[in-house]
């Protein structure tokens, strides 16, 4: 018998719409049979700036008990998928640190062949979110990673229209996360956890 997929899902959120997508992912990976690890990667940001935005505030309080990603949970994981708000058409500060920290992983060659795909989140539509993946996966390429997108592989790809990975456009908070998104994360997922797992099995 195989053994499951084992998948990161390793993200940033300030005001939780990350959040909400990561667990979308979450809840549909251990659906597809993968072994999930659910981590946040470390707040940067000063007490001050967090306390200044309410939906920030409370994303941080309510993601208190969410583990902190770290490099061994990468070296564990056969697939790794990074979440993160756009910051002018980038990567945050927060998640980018973090893949800094792999440096020793990559040196050793332990990054490579693995499984990478990655989702955001913006506050306005063409702010940035497919510039911010691709700015993602120019990571993934050093790595020797192997980058696995949704393309449009489903016919509700059409609909959130995204092949470079899950976005949502919150709209400043306006915008919850709805199905036309969590559907996405999970062809996203579930295409993650497929490929994955045929590269598991033919190792």
């Amino acid at each position: 018998m195989s053994t499951p997929v084992k998948l990161a899902i390793v993200y940033y959120s300030s005001t939780g719409t990350i959040t909400e997508i990561a667990k979308e992912l979450n809840e549909a990976g251990v659906k597809a049979g993968a072994e999930v690890r659910l981590l946040k990667v470390a707040e940067l940001a000063p007490q001050a700036a967090i306390d200044s935005n309410p939906a920030w505030a409370a994303n941080y309080a309510a993601t208190a008990d969410t583990p902190e990603a770290t490099p061994d949970d990468v070296e564990w994981a056969d697939a790794v998928i990074f979440g993160t708000p756009t910051r002018f058409g980038n990567v945050s500060s927060q998640l980018k640190q973090f893949i800094d920290t792999l440096g020793g992983l990559w040196a050793q060659g332990k990054l490579a062949d693995k499984v990478y795909s990655g989702f955001v989140s913006s506050a306005t539509a063409h702010a940035g979110q497919e510039s911010t993946l691709l700015a993602l996966y120019n990571s993934i390429h050093h790595f020797g990673g192997l980058t696995v997108t949704p393309g449009f592989t489903d016919p509700n790809k059409f609909t959130d229209g995204n092949p470079y990975g899950t976005s949502h456009v919150d709209a400043q908070g306006s915008n919850p996360v709805d199905d036309v998104t969590r559907t996405a994360a999970r062809i996203q997922v579930e295409r993650v956890i497929r490929i994955a797992g045929a590269i598991k099995a033919d190792a």
